[in-house]
């Protein structure tokens, strides 16, 4: 049986919005609504939606960048928002790291390689400058560089090179999660397979868990585990990803599947229609009654408008809120 190593509980976060001289609450924008997961050691779990679907406040949520209105993260069985600020520093932080979209925009460009790698390591731990120059070099090697590559900096390497630094910087810590936020997006299409390529493999020879943050269907599939498909602050499907792209539940999953397919070659089969879906997503400001899809969705019936749907299994871990599934 697996082994979980992260659980979300309920997660909420709502943000009021102000105005006026006096700052007076007009609204909430209800950024996530109740939204639960688990990551099991070793695995991928890839948070997959469109913009303001809310997968970056949860990654927010799970690196305590912010802490959630209600519910909670459990990590390793405990709680991580009731640890004190010392334990946080020295048991939580360093069992999880982060790898950003754009590496460039996270290094700071006046340092060298081997104080960007060296960074974590000096802030939480007591290393000797030995054993730190010995870390950086065998991290270094991890990720596919050079160790010599430790004295340049960083405009002196292309965007895949920059993408391993970071990657190098987040394990030197030897964490047991990594948030990767859309960790290829920024780079050419011929690099990108290189770098999912490593962060599998690394996967492997750490039993690392990782965290994926992505718009790009192709690169979850490759690299997940299990898929959670959020629209406007909830999971509106769920399960292993094999089965949610074979057999897409949820209309607004198969819309989202559909879209990212192309069409077949002329005369080499059906081709495949993407399904379009009108108007604009809804705001979180003020969401729609019932499902928050129904507004947009191609199957919607009356009900739709008034009953909010539940998250409920359909058989091997494949979850789906929806009224039409059961």
């Amino acid at each position: 049986m697996a082994e979980v190593l992260l659980e979300a509980r309920r997660l909420t976060k709502h943000y009021p919005v102000t105005a006026g001289l006096l700052q007076r609450t007009v609204g909430t924008v209800r950024a996530l609504d109740g939204v639960t997961f688990t990551i099991d050691r070793g695995k991928t779990l890839s948070l997959v939606g469109e913009s303001g679907a809310g997968k970056t406040t949860v990654a927010k949520m799970v690196l305590l960048l912010e802490r959630p209105t209600s519910g909670s993260v459990i990590f390793e069985g405990t709680d991580i928002c009731q640890l004190s600020p010392s334990r946080l520093k020295t048991e939580y932080r360093p069992r999880v790291q982060a790898v950003q979209q754009n590496p460039w925009s996270s290094m700071n460009p006046r340092m060298r390689v081997r104080d960007i790698v060296a960074e974590p390591l000096v802030v939480n731990t007591h290393r000797s400058p030995d054993e730190v120059r010995a870390t950086v070099q065998h991290m270094l090697t991890q990720v596919g560089l050079m160790p010599d590559h430790a004295d340049r900096y960083p405009h002196e390497f292309s965007g895949g090179q920059r993408q391993r630094i970071a990657v190098a910087r987040a394990l030197a810590l030897n964490p047991s999660l990594v948030v990767l936020d859309e960790p290829v997006s920024a780079l050419d299409v011929s690099i990108r397979a290189q770098i999912m390529n490593l962060l599998k493999d690394l996967q492997e020879q750490h039993n690392l868990s990782y965290l994926v943050i992505a718009h790009n269907l192709a690169t979850v599939r490759y690299v997940s585990h299990w898929v959670a498909i959020m629209h406007l602050g909830q999971i509106v499907e769920y399960g292993p990803a094999e089965a949610i792209f074979e057999n897409p539940v949820h209309p607004y999953t198969q819309a989202l599947i559909s879209a990212s397919v192309l069409s077949a070659p002329e005369g080499a089969g059906p081709e495949t229609k993407p399904i379009i879906l009108t108007g604009e997503m809804p705001s979180p400001l003020n969401p729609p009654s019932g499902c928050r899809f129904h507004t947009r969705c191609f199957k919607a019936i009356p009900e739709c408008s008034t009953t909010e749907p539940e998250l409920k299994d359909i058989g091997e871990g494949h979850q789906v809120a929806c009224i039409l599934a059961y």
